[in-house]
């Protein structure tokens, strides 16, 4: 079951959201996500947060869930938890970078948290697709000629091995204080990502206006 989550980072483009997420869809929205959802044409399904952000008035209600502002999570991890109680195995995120530096970071937090949950989450913009790859072999199709990234996340380092791409590896071992994946790029109908040990971020640049 999928759940597309919208959060609040600032200016996210609004015809994207509206058309990656399908009419009928089973929809949260962190607080200011809210106005993004509504700007799109969206009716959510469910709406949290402490509204302290949200720049228009947030109906009443059973799907309305308001929290305190002295929390330990964020409204968009939030969201995530809402949606794992639902029982949503697949987490599509909108709105969730580019704003503050320390919410991104929550939001990258957030993959890992579904992620060790059994749930497959990824972050989407209209320039860049960001999931967290869990060991074993992750196959990509149809990617040729678009640049990525691979990051150690949550380990001190991950042991890869890449195969379709500009730059294969063999059981490398990338140290999270070294950044020697940046700017891979796919090649070929097909990329095989291994994960060895440890876990990767995988950052998808989707449109080269913003390389």
């Amino acid at each position: 079951m999928k759940a597309y989550i919208i959060a609040g980072a600032p200016s996210p483009d609004i015809g994207y959201i509206r058309e990656r997420i399908p009419e009928g869809a089973f929809v949260l929205c962190a607080d200011r996500g809210y106005s993004y959802a509504r700007q799109a044409g969206i009716t959510p399904s469910v709406i949290i947060g402490d509204f302290d952000s949200c720049p228009c008035e947030v109906p009443e209600g059973g799907n309305t869930v308001r929290l305190n502002r002295e929390k330990d999570f964020t409204d968009t991890l939030h969201c995530v938890e809402k949606a794992l109680e639902r029982g949503c195995d697949e987490l599509l995120l909108f709105a969730a970078t580019g704003g503050r530096l320390d919410h991104t970071l929550a939001n990258l937090c957030a993959l890992e948290f579904a992620l060790d949950r059994g749930a497959d989450a990824v972050i989407l913009s209209e320039r860049e697709e960001i999931r967290l790859l869990d060991r074993g072999e992750h196959r990509f199709d149809g990617r040729d000629g678009l640049t990525f990234s691979l990051f150690p996340f949550g380990c001190g380092e991950a042991a890869l091995s890449i195969s379709g791409a500009h730059y294969p590896l063999s059981r490398y071992r990338m140290k999270s204080g070294v950044p020697i994946g940046v700017s891979n790029i796919f090649e070929g109908e097909r990329c095989v990502i291994t994960v060895e040990s440890g876990r990767a971020l995988l950052v998808v640049n989707t449109d080269d206006r913003f390389l």
